[in-house]
């Protein structure tokens, strides 16, 4: 508790932690050591002053040593996203990685019922009928036998559990939403992540850097999206060979068309599985055509793909011929046994 008091003084003062010292706070508030108060004083006061590039590595890599791993005897790739708003657009990453796994790519996907969503991508799954509640050996078995698995904050992710209720009481933005997209316990090497502001694009390009990505592209919509965006230019900073580019991204590059910044709005969980189930029936749209986009940089961080427009041609190849669909139809048995 001592170390804690005083990492919380030095940051109280404006000054930044070294990679260590956010390793050891972030690890006592995981554990249990810290107070209520202690775990939102340190919170805030990184969040004000601005986390560094070495404090969320820190904090990630504390996270990722305090949670179960999922063993897959492959190397799946991870789509996830950052944001804990209210939930109004539909679930695009959701429906890219059932894309994705129906082009062969396995998908180990990281997920959350995070507590200021009105639905969640696992509330959306659980209404499709897949079994969200699995432990990390059932987890690695949809991977094997489905090519797709979900993980997300279970009673058996005891860390997680905590975490939410943190957010919960908070009500904003904090380090934790950075760091449990960057630690998925499948312990992926590959990954598309969004991010809530344009300003974490290219540090968290940083972050995975310095915790051994071997290929990532951190995204952000322009319309404020933590995904590829179909109505603007979206920003990316990708890890690429042990470097980090910048660049920008539009719908045209991968020939698709632009939407309205309200065209891909839902309601709810009920509309949101509805829609997600349509898409991999075959319906056309902005639903689609939004999947399509971020399953296609997926396929490029892969290396299935060279570009966006053969990464788009891969994914709609998977949606017309029915597989993408099927791996849906495939989680829900395997998840179910």
């Amino acid at each position: 508790m001592e170390p804690l008091k005083s990492i919380i003084g030095k940051v109280a003062t404006g000054a930044t932690l070294t990679r260590e010292e956010a390793a050891l706070a972030f690890d006592s508030m995981m554990s249990g050591d810290a107070t209520p108060s202690q775990i939102g004083g340190l919170l805030i006061g990184m969040r004000v002053r601005g986390e560094t590039i070495e404090e969320v590595t820190g904090a990630a890599s504390a996270m990722r040593n305090i949670m179960p791993t999922v063993e897959t005897r492959c190397d799946p790739i991870d789509i996830a996203g950052t944001s804990d708003t209210v939930m109004c657009s539909l679930n695009v990453s959701t429906c890219a990685s059932f894309i994705v796994a129906g082009v062969g790519v396995p998908v180990a996907k990281n997920v959350n019922r995070a507590a200021s969503l009105r639905s969640s991508t696992a509330d959306v799954l659980a209404r499709l009928g897949v079994k969200v509640d699995l432990k990390p050996e059932g987890i690695a078995r949809c991977v094997h036998e489905a090519d797709i698995g979900f993980i997300f904050a279970s009673p058996d992710y005891p860390a997680m559990q905590r975490i939410r209720q943190i957010r919960s009481v908070l009500g904003t933005h904090t380090m934790f939403n950075l760091i449990e997209a960057l630690s998925n316990p499948a312990r992926v090497k590959r990954q598309i992540l969004g991010v809530f502001t344009p300003e974490w694009v290219q540090p968290l390009a940083q972050v995975l850097k310095n915790l051994g990505a071997d290929s990532v592209w951190v995204v952000h919509g322009s319309d404020g999206l933590d995904e590829l965006s179909l109505t603007d230019t979206s920003f990316v900073a990708a890890v690429e060979a042990g470097t980090v580019r910048t660049f920008e991204v539009t719908p045209e590059e991968a020939g698709l068309p632009r939407y309205r910044a309200d065209a891909l709005e839902c309601s709810d969980v009920e509309a949101h599985a509805f829609a997600l189930q349509k898409v991999l029936d075959g319906l056309p749209g902005r639903f689609r055509d939004a999947a399509l986009l971020n399953a296609a940089a997926a396929l490029v961080v892969a290396g299935r793909a060279s570009n966006l427009q053969e990464g788009v041609a891969l994914g709609q190849e998977s949606l017309d011929r029915g597989a993408a669909a099927a791996r849906l139809n495939r989680l829900i048995a395997v998840s179910n046994a």
